[in-house]
């Protein structure tokens, strides 16, 4: 078979199959060359899914006739200075988007620059254009995409359900609104309004977008490296979801999905979260055009950084920053979550509880028993285990920290503290595991680790795999604390350990040890591997459930959680703690 050229409509075809996905790909086009056009209002409304019907209007600085004639064609922009590939400082420059949505759609296009006396309108048709018409219209353009994949049917099968593509357009609007607050968007889906967002602050549209609940819950983020600058809010690891749809990254203005970037996120929180779990962040990396690649994707998604690990390491760091000034802070979520879980127990219908009353009041007490029958209504049946504090050891000073003075421990593993306006419950066994955690991390940062020479070297059996995994990580166990050794094919021996977890069980821990080396495997830093053995020596070398403690052991327990950061949740991300103000009982009784 000869070679031939493709013909003009087919090669647009072509492109459109790599830049029109669905829908909400055309909306973002769209909206992009709203922004790159210096519009300060932006608005799309979309039908049927944007099958029927895409249309966005905005108050940029429009086109002139001639513009509307080369834009509809391939590889045209005005996006780029000169040839410079480089440094783009726009939010995408491959002269596709127009020509593409206009061979597989009714595509018009209607606008006027600035300054001009009147509008010019361009038709085009399954990638057949009209001339250019003059038009009425304000300054700005408005373009109409029409029955889209009409040009190729078989695309259509391929898309989701109305609903699900109008999500998928609400999502690419919010992605863009948040990083251009000083742009108002609305979006109207088959004649209802689904976002109206206003010009705002850039807390503000964070607030907009993400709810105001995101932004209770999250530190302020703002790094610098050189001349990359990370800004930005990032949510406490107790305000974490099952999906990562919370996790919002802009590079240089650009929405981007980014697998390193979404790698380097998930390290930083890898300390605080349990698998499974996802933070949420809203995240702005600022650095100079040539340092990153902004077109090695059709849809401009993915980015490639001159310098990735020097991107990664700051996004890492300043994540881990922001989340450190956060101290002992855990999300107030976790105490509405708390009350909403007393509410959903629905309490002894009214009735029933009338006749309840009444039948305690009407039973007779027997002749003889009334003392026995009031010391058991006295309450000494209680099933917890209470521990009173003595009340010379609770002082007025302990009422003003931010997690109050012990009063009591109950169940053998839960302290309860009084604060001024309210108590606040601590699981004993995780806020000690994070305390543990956090000063060998502080300690292998030094270098300084303490260990404790054991009397009688502890020999554990494990099978060979085990013993050869610990064995080729002895020398890096040895820096946080613990050394070991192979001692024949089918057995360690343990000569040293952390001094902070003495008299620990050796042989759960070196089990524990070896099974984590595996999950974590060779893909991960060695820093990220080393977190993970010291937060399983955390584990087994804090107070554990069950244990008694003496009002000043408490109460030292929470004063040490306030000083030491991160503490408002465990290794393994749950919270350490939950805050009950005391509205929140009130209402709980009815009081409110």
């Amino acid at each position: 078979m000869r070679i031939r050229r493709l013909s003009e409509g087919t090669v647009n075809r072509i492109a459109a199959g790599e830049v029109i996905e669905r829908p909400a790909s055309v909306v973002k086009e769209l909206v992009e060359n709203a922004v790159d056009a210096g519009a300060k209002s932006i608005d799309v409304t979309v039908l049927a899914g944007g099958r029927s019907l895409i249309q966005v209007v905005d108050d940029g600085h429009g086109m002139t006739a001639d513009d509307l004639r080369i834009a509809v064609e391939r590889h045209a922009t005005s996006k780029l200075t000169d040839d410079d590939l480089v440094r783009i400082d726009t939010l995408g420059f491959r002269g596709e988007a127009l020509p593409s949505i206009g061979a597989i759609s009714r595509l018009t296009i209607t606008s006027r620059w600035q300054g001009d006396d009147e509008a010019h309108e361009i038709r085009i048709e399954g990638g057949r254009q009209s001339h250019v018409r003059p038009a009425a219209r304000v300054t700005g353009t408005s373009i109409d995409v029409r029955d889209l994949f009409h040009a190729v049917p078989a695309r259509l099968k391929f898309l989701k359900s109305e609903r699900a593509e109008m999500i998928e357009v609400a999502s690419i609007m919010r992605r863009l609104s948040m990083a251009y607050p000083a742009i108002a968007f609305t979006l109207t889906g088959d004649g209802r309004r689904i976002l109206d967002l206003p010009i705002n602050s850039a807390q503000g549209r964070l607030a907009d977008v993400m709810g105001k609940e995101f932004m209770d819950n999250a530190v302020p983020v703002d790094h610098r490296r050189d001349t990359i600058r990370l800004e930005g809010h990032a949510g406490l690891p107790t305000f974490s979801r099952g999906q990562t749809n919370m996790q919002f990254v802009f590079v240089n203005g650009r929405p981007v999905r980014d697998k390193q970037l979404t790698g380097a996120i998930r390290g930083a929180y890898a300390d605080f979260l349990m698998r499974g779990r996802h933070p949420a962040a809203a995240l702005f990396l600022t650095c100079p055009p040539d340092g990153v690649d902004v077109n090695v994707h059709p849809t401009k998604a993915e980015v490639r950084f001159r310098n990735a690990q020097h991107v990664r390491g700051l996004v890492v760091s300043g994540l881990r920053a922001a989340l450190a000034v956060a101290g002992h802070r855990a999300s107030s979520t976790v105490g509405r979550d708390t009350v909403d879980a007393f509410r959903r127990h629905r309490p002894m219908r009214p009735v029933f509880a009338e006749r309840a009353a009444g039948y305690a009041m009407q039973a007779p007490t027997p002749s003889g028993f009334a003392e026995p029958a009031a010391e058991f209504a006295g309450g000494d049946g209680i099933s917890a285990d209470v521990q009173t504090t003595d009340e010379t050891a609770t002082t007025e000073d302990h009422f003003d920290k931010p997690l109050g003075a012990a009063r009591t421990q109950f169940h053998e593993n839960y302290i309860l503290a009084q604060t001024r306006d309210g108590i606040v419950i601590v699981d004993q066994h995780a806020a000690h595991e994070r305390l543990v955690y956090e000063r060998m991390k502080e300690a292998r940062a030094r270098d300084s680790i303490a260990t404790q020479p054991l009397l009688v070297p502890e020999v554990i059996e494990l099978d060979p795999v085990s013993v050869e995994r610990l064995a080729a990580a002895a020398e890096d166990l040895a820096t946080s604390g613990l050394v070991l050794e192979a001692f024949g094919p089918a057995s360690i021996v343990v000569r040293e350990v952390p001094a902070l977890i003495a008299g620990i069980e050796i042989a759960d821990l070196v089990k524990n040890l070896a099974d984590e080396l595996e999950s974590v495997g060779q893909a991960t830093s060695l820093d990220e591997r080393m977190d993970h053995v010291l937060a399983t020596m955390a584990c087994y070398g804090s107070v554990r459930s069950g244990r008694r403690l003496k009002p000043d052991e408490m109460n030292q327990l929470l004063r040490d959680m306030e000083a030491t950061p991160h503490s408002g949740q465990c290794n393994h991300g749950r919270p350490t703690y939950v805050e009950l103000k005391l509205s929140d009982i009130e209402r709980l009784f009815g009081r409110k």
